[in-house]
């Protein structure tokens, strides 16, 4: 497995990561616990060292996983993991990024990580309530005490980015970024250049679409979130298929697999851009292992380009009430 630096903090990794909230959170029942082990276990196997968690997949239950299945190699790791959120009877009730909450939620994260420090410390999304030099404070009172060692921001806009990264350097910054949602070249990659910030997009393979595995039949399970993104209805996956198609021809002719492609394009478009796709399956895991070793020619890059750009993709990639937290 190749490794990564993410940006200019010193804070190096396997060039792909491994989501782990699907196992617990988000994407239909909960894988159990054995399994949830495994999958990470043998991702720590494949060469990974990179692994990404919050309170608030389970909430509370992902952390627990993490923690257990990666105790016999903490040192060998980098554990991430988010604050921002506030819970009420196991569900989500709003953003709370206090200072005195983000205390809180470290000592909690810590005790169910089974670690005596978080590598890396998101805010899972900005709180307009709490001013971000505050925030950003908090957590370089928590990296001081040597509980922290990175500070991170997710779905943040980059007047956000610049103000908490002139308080406490920000390490990485994590959102959505793939084939078909390219929004953070518009501003956010440009800035993370400038600052020296590495970039780790989750949702790398589309929420799952860019597998090819998904078309407008598919039934998701009823916990399963991508039942309320626009993206996802039946109509949308439908007229999408157009681009899953188009891509799975140009994987075809590299003896790849479409998933692949698109995390090799990833990889591509940055040294420091660490893609953290998710799986409770380990023949995806191997896949997905398997896009560090397929090397992209500049014409093939082009190629790509020119490929994803002429298909329009169809549907908003979050609803309404979730966009509203993200790029502040």
């Amino acid at each position: 497995m190749q490794k990564r630096a993410l940006g200019k903090s010193g804070l190096e990794v396997s060039a792909l990561g491994f989501g782990c909230m699907g196992i617990s959170f988000g994407y239909g029942p909960a894988a159990s616990r054995d399994d949830g082990i495994a999958i990470i276990r043998a991702a720590v196997d494949g060469g990974v060292t990179f692994f990404d968690t919050a309170e608030a997949y389970g909430p509370y239950t992902n952390e627990e996983l993490v923690g257990e299945a990666l105790a016999p190699v903490r040192d060998l790791v980098v554990i991430a993991t988010k604050f921002g959120f506030k819970f009420e009877d196991g569900k989500q009730a709003g953003l709370d990024s206090r200072p005195a909450h983000i205390r809180e939620v470290a000592e909690a994260s810590l005790k169910r990580l089974k670690t005596d420090r978080i590598d890396l410390f998101y805010q899972h999304r900005v709180d307009p309530n709490v001013p971000i030099e505050d925030v950003a404070g908090a957590v370089q009172d928590l990296s001081r005490e040597g509980k922290v060692r990175h500070f991170g921001l997710s779905e943040a806009g980059v007047h956000t980015i610049r103000r908490a990264h002139a308080v406490q350097r920000v390490t990485a910054l994590q959102s959505e970024y793939s084939l078909w949602w390219r929004e953070p070249e518009q501003e956010v990659l440009p800035t993370l250049e400038e600052l020296g910030i590495g970039f780790v997009p989750f949702s790398p393979l589309g929420k799952g679409f860019l597998t090819g595995k998904i078309n407008e039949t598919t039934a998701f399970d009823s916990t399963d979130f991508r039942n309320v993104v626009p993206r996802f209805t039946a109509e949308n996956r439908k007229a999408n298929l157009a681009f899953v198609e188009w891509l799975t021809a140009f994987a075809q002719r590299k003896k790849a697999r479409p998933a692949q492609i698109a995390l090799a394009w990833l990889l591509a478009q940055k040294p420091w851009i660490v893609p953290i796709p998710g799986t409770t399956k380990r023949h995806r895991l191997e896949e997905n292992l398997g896009a560090v070793a397929i090397h992209l020619t500049t014409d093939d890059l082009a190629e790509i380009d020119r490929g994803a750009t002429a298909i329009s993709v169809h549907g908003a990639r979050y609803p309404e009430h979730l966009q509203k937290l993200v790029g502040r």
